[in-house]
């Protein structure tokens, strides 16, 4: 999970901040974050939108974190 990783700290979020947004505990998301749970799609899909990302860059299956517009 790098790119959430750089994505919360581009974002100058603790894992505290970021597990408080999610409404979990710390140590649950620091499970999420190490990749030793999987991550709920719905807890994806707050952070994708607090952070302005899109999902895939969050999990690592793009390299470009700006959400692309459908049009």
């Amino acid at each position: 999970m790098k790119n959430l990783i750089t994505a919360r700290k581009t974002n100058k979020f603790t894992q505290a901040d970021t597990a408080k947004i999610l409404n979990i505990s710390l140590r649950q998301y620091q499970y999420y974050e190490k990749g030793e749970s999987d991550f709920p799609v719905s807890k994806l899909i707050i952070l994708a939108n607090y952070f302005n990302v899109s999902i895939d860059y969050l999990v690592g299956l793009d390299d470009v974190p700006n959400r692309k517009n459908n049009q």
